[in-house]
């Protein structure tokens, strides 16, 4: 008889877990999705892409209902798990109803963080996070409002791009010096921000906000330095936040997320978790990749298979409002290390290379990443690039016939 494998949780590492699972275990146990959004899993990436009509909702739909159905997997949605029991091995859920589990996995993702300041819980006051929040921003954008978008990193960006693409006047607030400070250099971030700007959004940068104003309804936001912007609306889109109530109640470890060993187990025997949620080596990663890289190892160690996670490279490698824009390693070129540079601001280009010991170590583009995965492999592998250093900045195509 099959176990019984809870999943909490029905986003991208959830979906991408279940397709590692029937790859290599179907049948072995009887799976159950829990989702507290009312549809089955999608890609979180593109919503900005459906914010600025260049997708539809169903678009990016990540599986298809036969597609679960098919490998035999149940998935209860618009429904969210409210408790976990690990004495009784229960979740209960929303509606009533319990769930027995012989394995649990969680994979609740994040939440939008919104600042703690005066007027944050006026109407008009948004986060763009999911599906339900691109509705909402939808409407605003069709009634052509006024809106400050409060975050200049990727969410920030995409949240002001789709935005304004959709026809909304746009403002996007960042407190830091320059936008994706974590991604970017601050050459690519002042290329960006131009590359932005160009598409009709307002950037202010060092913008820290002292409040939201407004009678009834948000009618401006009030910054530190006394600059008011009128507004008909604010995004918050600075930052995300794991979820791990639901852990942190039923006595489940947690520091900012939920702490996990190697192969994904909680201190809790038989539960599990990855993705946004999971704290592993003291790292929480908001990105989609490790998420991906996690659901592999959890899928292989469930399956009575050697398995180990020792944490992840991260990158970006994404289109930015509009840009290409890809990031790895470390770019920040520290320590001892040179750097290989080429820019063309005119044409929206700027490329540099981190290298040290005949190894690349890290690599930010913007405007032209078609070699991003190429120099990714390089990173990751710590393979040597003596053979193709002198070429490698105009990408694999001219490099790679000389490293033969």
């Amino acid at each position: 008889m099959s176990e019984p494998l809870v999943i909490i949780g029905n986003g991208m590492a959830a979906a991408r877990f279940v397709e590692e699972m029937a790859k290599r275990s179907l049948g072995r146990y009887a799976v159950a999705v829990i989702g507290d959004e009312p549809r089955l899993a999608y890609n979180r990436v593109l919503l900005s892409s459906v914010l600025a009509g260049e997708a539809t909702s169903q678009e990016i739909e990540l599986k298809s209902a036969v597609w679960w159905r098919d490998r035999g997997v149940t998935v209860t949605y618009g429904c969210a798990a409210t408790s976990i029991d690990p004495a009784t091995r229960t979740v209960k859920l929303a509606n009533g109803m319990s769930v027995s589990y012989a394995k649990l996995v969680l994979a609740t993702g994040s939440s939008a963080l919104r600042l703690n300041v005066p007027g944050a819980d006026l109407p008009g006051v948004h986060t763009f996070r999911d599906s339900r929040d691109v509705d909402c921003l939808l409407t605003l954008a069709d009634e052509k409002k006024r809106v400050v978008v409060v975050g200049g990193g990727l969410l920030g960006l995409e949240a002001a791009y789709g935005l304004a693409k959709a026809g909304a006047k746009v403002t996007l607030l960042h407190l830091m010096d320059r936008l994706m400070e974590r991604q970017l250099d601050s050459a690519a971030a002042a290329l960006l921000k131009e590359l932005v700007e160009r598409k009709g959004i307002e950037i202010i940068l060092g913008a820290n906000t002292k409040q939201i104003t407004g009678e009834g309804s948000v009618q401006g936001v009030e910054l530190t330095d006394g600059r008011t912007i009128n507004t008909d609306a604010v995004i918050f889109a600075a930052g995300i936040r794991p979820n791990v109530q639901l852990a942190k109640d039923a006595g489940i470890e947690i520091n900012r997320g939920i702490l996990v060993d190697d192969l994904m187990r909680t201190a809790h025997q038989d539960i599990y978790a990855l993705g946004e949620c999971a704290e592993h080596r003291g790292i929480c990663y908001g990105l989609v990749e490790p998420a991906y890289e996690q659901a592999r190892v959890l899928a292989d160690h469930l399956a009575d298979r050697p398995a180990q996670y020792t944490g992840s490279v991260t990158a970006t490698n994404l289109k930015v409002s509009g840009v290409n824009v890809f990031s790895a390693g470390d770019f920040l070129a520290e320590g001892d290390c040179e750097t290989i540079l080429f820019s063309d601001v005119q044409r929206g280009t700027y490329k540099k290379l981190v290298v040290a010991d005949s190894r690349l170590k890290g690599a930010v583009l913007v405007g032209d990443t078609q070699d991003a995965l190429w120099y990714l492999e390089l990173i990751r592998t710590t393979a040597s690039i003596e053979a193709v250093r002198g070429d490698m900045m105009f990408g694999r195509a001219l490099a790679q016939p000389k490293a033969a």
